[in-house]
């Protein structure tokens, strides 16, 4: 392909997948499915008129690295150490249940394969997609609702942040078990090593910065070296780990998310990301995923995927919280606050495919979870915050 395509290109996504995104928000639903849906109209399985290249490869693997890297600004570690234990525990079987119920949800649809094989790894990664949780939708209906400062509203907002910590952690574990040459106990020391080496690192990395952000506060040299780190760390997560460089990314936002100019940073970090890498990272995952293998076994697998991703949250929150001491009505709004998905899922799900642990037909279940749990969520909630214990 001639290099001056890739203008044409860009043009054709950016314009379709804003034009989508604002019709999704008009219809209630993530901007990101609708940016979704335009790389998949304007993609091979409909229109033909974009092609997925190595260069757009490289384009969207950027906008997962900053997604991440924000995701990990917007991260307050105050919360993380304020909740406590119950909110890592309620975090914890809100990862481990949907797991298991991926897994067995796979396995029980395709039959059962030997530990090791191509569809043992693929079941695996079925639960995986599922641990995710975005609360986007859930923290605008609780302020709208006005009880986010409630003690469920919280609960929800702690145990989701610890979540994504060991949705990641999980993600990282179960990619790095795919390589031919490691083993568990290698995943397990890698993994170790890692997030050690990261606390050393970013201790020192923090200290840096607060230096730098004192002497030239809010400045562009602050984020432009907070992209170098995040670019750094999502290198040598995937290089000398043998790590996610999402991972990386994800921990390099956390770094930084205490210094006084972390907004800053995420600012910056959101306009390059919504201007440009994002749109082309959510409108190659519709350029990759094919409606042409949409089966009516796929279809029924893919319903079966968006129940038991939902029951799954809400058992794994709700019936924890409820051991925790919480009455059964707040149990519930725990666990259905912690349904949502959304952009995680969709990065999770582009890692698997990168690692060829799933299928890209696999692409239409995770969209359906997403726009189902963005409809549904904020429905739920409000019927059960108007209704009386």
């Amino acid at each position: 392909m001639e290099t001056y395509m890739i203008f044409r290109d860009l043009a054709i996504i950016l314009i379709s997948a804003k034009l989508c995104g604002l019709a999704a928000a008009k219809l209630k639903a993530p901007q990101v499915v609708g940016e979704i849906i335009a790389g998949l109209l304007i993609g091979p399985s409909i229109l033909g008129l974009v092609q997925q290249t190595e260069l757009i490869s490289g384009m969207a693997e950027i906008g997962v690295v900053l997604l991440m890297f924000f995701a990990g600004l917007q991260t307050s570690l105050k919360d993380l150490m304020r909740t406590g234990w119950k909110a890592l525990l309620i975090a914890c079987s809100g990862v481990f249940v949907p797991l298991a119920g991926g897994y067995l949800l796979y396995c029980c649809y395709y039959g059962f394969a030997p530990t090791g094989s191509g569809q043992f790894y693929s079941a695996l990664f079925t639960g995986v997609i599922m641990t995710a949780t975005s609360v986007s939708i859930t923290v605008a209906s609780l302020q709208e609702l006005g009880y986010l400062k409630s003690e469920t509203g919280t609960t929800i907002m702690s145990a989701a942040i610890i979540d994504d910590v060991i949705g990641i952690i999980v993600l990282t574990f179960v990619v790095g078990m795919k390589d031919p040459d490691s083993k568990p106990s290698a995943v397990i020391i890698s993994t170790v090593l890692f997030f050690a080496a990261a606390v050393v690192f970013g201790v020192i990395t923090y200290k840096i910065f607060k230096i730098l952000d004192k002497k030239y506060p809010h400045t562009r040299r602050i984020p432009i070296l907070g992209f170098v780190l995040a670019f750094a760390m999502a290198y040598a997560a995937e290089r000398f780990f043998g790590i996610a460089d999402i991972t990386g990314a994800y921990v390099a936002g956390i770094i930084l998310c205490s210094i006084d100019d972390s907004e800053y940073i995420a600012r910056k970090v959101d306009i390059n990301s919504y201007m440009l890498f994002a749109p082309v990272f959510f409108a190659s995952i519709g350029l990759k995923t094919s409606i042409d293998d949409m089966t009516p076994a796929l279809l029924i697998f893919s319903i079966l995927f968006v129940i038991v991703a939902l029951v799954t949250k809400v058992i794994g929150c709700g019936a924890i919280s409820r051991l925790l001491g919480f009455h059964s009505l707040d149990s519930l709004k725990i666990g259905v606050g912690m349904m949502t998905r959304g952009e995680v899922a969709l990065i999770v799900a582009q890692k698997g495919l990168q690692v060829q642990m799933i299928e890209s037909k696999y692409f239409s279940a995770v969209i359906l979870l997403i726009l189902v749990s963005s409809v549904i969520t904020p429905v739920i909630l409000k019927m059960l915050y108007q209704k009386k214990e």
